[in-house]
């Protein structure tokens, strides 16, 4: 299991054409061949900021995504929207408490 954190700061007054964006491609992302969850989180102190949260069977799989053509235009247009350098973490789970 491979867990990708992606953090993006927005423009405010892009905010929804981003939330209209990822809630056309969120299904896509999500059925991409070895991705088994996804979530979108907005920061509750600053809405200008979200965090996705992916997990993928393996490192090479969120890799062909990133080389797809759906990973390719989602950014291209996201990329438009932000007003500071996006942040990317990659993680090992290594506990999960119920």
């Amino acid at each position: 299991m491979f867990i990708r954190i992606v953090k993006m700061s927005f423009h405010e007054e892009k905010i929804p054409l981003f939330l209209d964006n990822f809630h056309s491609v969120k299904n896509d992302i999500r059925n991409f061949p070895g991705n088994n969850f996804l979530e979108l989180y907005q920061d509750k102190n600053n809405p200008s900021i979200f965090f996705t949260y992916s997990v993928w069977n393996e490192e090479s799989d969120l890799e062909t995504y990133r080389n797809s053509d759906l990973f390719k235009s989602v950014w291209a247009y996201t990329k438009a929207f932000f007003n500071d350098k996006p942040q990317a973490w990659s993680v090992d789970k290594l506990e999960s408490l119920p």
